[in-house]
């Protein structure tokens, strides 16, 4: 197995870092604007995958200073139509799930025969990426209607 690009491995790293800080943000934003007779429920969601983007978060930040660097202290880009209706934010929380689900590919890209480990976390955030969009655009469709509602593949 040849050798890991540290510094390559710590960019993509960082950058995942600071997308999944910035879903702790958003997703706690989000929360704050439901209203409604759904409110309780749909709050209760999107805190839990503001708690999960903070897992991620450590997680990535582990890697990092597993790999003798410095977490970044930015924060990602933060999507804000100000538009709050659910769909509203269910759309823009899926383009945000996009933008941090191809990060990980590219960390896989970067660790696939150089490091098992890394190559397994990438996989994995990979998979939990994933079926948090298929969530979202599930959530998206009408009532009865079985035909994704983002026509990009998983």
């Amino acid at each position: 197995m040849s050798e890991l690009d540290k510094s390559q491995a710590v960019d993509v790293l960082n950058r995942i870092l600071e997308a999944e800080l910035a879903g702790v943000v958003r997703y706690t934003h989000y929360s704050l604007l439901v209203f409604g007779y759904g409110r309780i429920p749909i709050v209760s969601w999107l805190r839990e995958q503001a708690d999960e983007s903070l897992l991620h978060a450590q997680q990535v930040g582990e890697w990092i200073t597993a790999l003798g660097a410095y977490p970044s202290l930015q924060i990602g880009r933060l999507l804000d139509t100000h538009k709050h209706d659910i769909g509203a934010i269910l759309r823009e929380s899926l383009e945000a799930e996009g933008e941090a689900l191809a990060l990980y590919r590219e960390l896989l890209a970067l660790a696939e025969g150089h490091s098992v480990a890394l190559e397994e976390f990438a996989r994995q955030m990979i998979q939990v990426e994933v079926m948090h969009a298929v969530d979202v655009d599930k959530m998206l469709r009408k009532p009865g209607d079985v035909s994704p509602f983002c026509k990009e593949s998983i």
